[in-house]
């Protein structure tokens, strides 16, 4: 089978979110596969590779993981919460997906069912990359349930206010923050240290300790992120493959020019 087709990485992305380890990703825009790489060969832990706001193709997502699958799992930042976009991330060979704007239970149970093939949901049934093209087809349904992260995005007051109930809808594996997007919900855009976005925060955290939810955040900076690492927050986002390539040649180009 040809060398980078998916295989079975020592200890699987899932089972090291449920045990609580420290997970560490940039946020990747550009399509390049060579950038991805590089970040992979940086010593990251995983890579969020955004969908939702980026240019990516499928084909674009199945470059990346083909190139970077079997030293790292990638999750992908879905589109929209919708069938058809779950479907094809998954069966590019990505470990998991992240949902955005999950708003309600009922949005969580769907994104869910659509993850996990019968009888524990409704996914399709494809020869994609992730199978071996049919190669590994039988070996990937019989551990593709158990080992398919599913990250549903808070990042809306209806989420906040829905929190309890989204936490209780199994299979949902962490929850992430989006406190950008969130802000702009509390008509607040961009003020993400203001009282009523970090209220919001607070009473996500809590529901998701209170229900043994690992959470997630994102930020620009690692000052944005640590605080939150401090709180008990494993699956964190920091910083954006264009912004960290923008600052490093400005940085470098201000210490040639004095």
């Amino acid at each position: 089978m040809p060398d980078n087709l998916p295989v079975n990485l020592p200890d699987n992305f899932r089972s090291q979110l449920k045990q609580g380890q420290l997970l560490i990703s940039p946020m990747v825009t550009l399509s390049s596969p060579e950038v991805a790489e590089i970040l992979a060969a940086a010593g990251y832990d995983w890579l969020f590779l955004d969908a939702e706001h980026s240019t990516f193709s499928p084909s674009d997502l199945q470059a990346i993981i083909g190139r970077v699958g079997n030293r790292l799992p990638s999750l992908v930042r879905l589109q929209a919460p919708e069938e058809v976009s779950i479907k094809k991330a998954l069966d590019i060979g990505a470990a998991g997906i992240i949902a955005p704007q999950v708003n309600s239970a009922e949005q969580a149970e769907q994104i869910v069912s659509w993850s996990r093939y019968s009888p524990e949901g409704t996914r399709g049934v494809g020869l994609g990359r992730a199978h071996g093209y049919g190669f590994s087809f039988d070996d990937y349904l019989a551990k593709a349930n158990a080992e398919t992260t599913v990250v549903v995005q808070a990042e809306h007051i209806n989420a906040v206010n829905a929190m309890e109930d989204i936490a209780q809808v199994p299979g949902v594996d962490a929850v992430l923050i989006g406190p950008y997007d969130l802000s702009a919900s509390l008509k607040r855009i961009g003020e993400i240290d203001h009282p009523e976005v970090t209220g919001a925060i607070d009473h996500v955290t809590e529901v998701c300790k209170k229900n043994n939810i690992p959470l997630g955040i994102f930020g620009v900076t690692v000052d944005a992120v640590k605080p939150y690492i401090e709180k008990g927050f494993t699956l964190i986002t920091v910083g954006v493959d264009t912004v960290m390539l923008g600052q490093a040649a400005r940085k470098m180009l201000g210490q040639i020019r004095g």
